[in-house]
């Protein structure tokens, strides 16, 4: 048996999946004769027959199923590994990766970053856009960053945080709705509103925090529509299709004509934390955090989710 080139490996897996070479082709963006070509070398390479061509798609034989079901996981690992290596290799060069949201840090990320490399000599510090958390925590977990500047509660997968800033939890609404010419507000006097919910929060747990689920009376938080994105809801709380909960900070940041930001007064505030992974440099991670503290303000807390 000769050695087993991954990219064969990978145009197979999909194959595996699609059941087609063209489908495989579309998705893998190669040719049909590519995705067939790498098959057969792979076919070689293991000696055995993988794949039966029939004019409605392709079959899997028996080996075939065997290196369908234990591919993705040496694929996976390979992934993983070279994540691994990279993150490695940029703490021994002085590289610090980090993923943010622009509407979570625009107030601090760049005067951080800039900071740390004037301090750190030879440090080289990329922000990593991502358009939600969700997205940060992808690229943590899939080794495409050190570290990410995220609101707690975050989807416990075995990271690290540290809080750097607790943020007063406010409440945007329509211009219209018959509570915005006030100037606070209290969960009771919200009671009824439905809770606009974007699709990008990390796990169960921190979706209901968002909407203050359940309320301090122990009665369910009445839920609104789902958004895809943040910026949906404020477009859906001007059309008065419910309100929705944030961090104080964001009402500079996501202005709106038609929209009113007020303090919630008897609601949990936010805390924005550094999260990182144990992959992470650990001494530019600790010199992170204080200079993150010293820009927004002092954290409580360190921990591991």
């Amino acid at each position: 048996m000769r050695d087993i080139d991954l990219r064969h490996l990978r145009s197979f897996l999909v194959v595996a999946q699609k059941r087609s070479i063209t489908r495989a082709g579309a998705v893998l963006h190669l040719t049909q004769q590519a995705v067939s070509t790498h098959v057969r070398q792979l076919e070689r390479s293991l000696d055995v027959g993988l794949l039966v061509r029939t004019s409605r798609g392709v079959l899997l034989t028996a080996a075939g199923e065997e290196l369908a079901a234990g591919g993705a996981n040496v694929v996976d690992d390979v992934d993983r590994l070279a994540a691994r290596v990279r993150a490695v290799a940029d703490a021994q060069t002085g590289t610090l990766r980090l993923a943010c949201c622009p509407a979570a840090t625009t107030l601090f990320a760049i005067d951080v970053a800039d900071t740390m490399e004037k301090t750190v000599p030879g440090l080289r510090v990329t922000l990593n856009g991502a358009r939600n958390p969700r997205q940060e925590l992808e690229l943590l977990t899939d080794g495409h960053a050190d570290a990410a500047f995220m609101w707690l509660p975050v989807r416990d997968v075995g990271l690290h945080t540290a809080v750097v800033r607790t943020d007063p939890r406010a409440v945007a609404l329509s211009a219209r709705h018959p509570l915005a010419g006030r100037s606070g507000l209290t969960l009771a006097d919200l009671a009824d509103a439905p809770v606009l919910r974007p699709d990008v929060l990390t796990s169960p747990e921190a979706e209901r925090f968002w909407l203050m689920d359940p309320r301090p009376d122990g009665g369910p938080a009445p839920r609104g529509p789902v958004v895809p994105q943040v910026e949906d809801c404020l477009l859906e709380v001007g059309r008065g299709r419910g309100v929705w909960f944030a961090p104080q900070p964001l009402d500079t940041l996501m202005p709106a004509g038609n929209v009113r930001w007020i303090q919630v007064t008897d609601a949990e505030p936010f805390d924005l934390a550094v999260v990182w992974t144990d992959r992470a440099p650990q001494s530019l991670i600790t010199r992170l955090i204080a200079e993150v503290r010293s820009v927004v303000g002092d954290g409580r807390h360190v921990h591991a989710a």
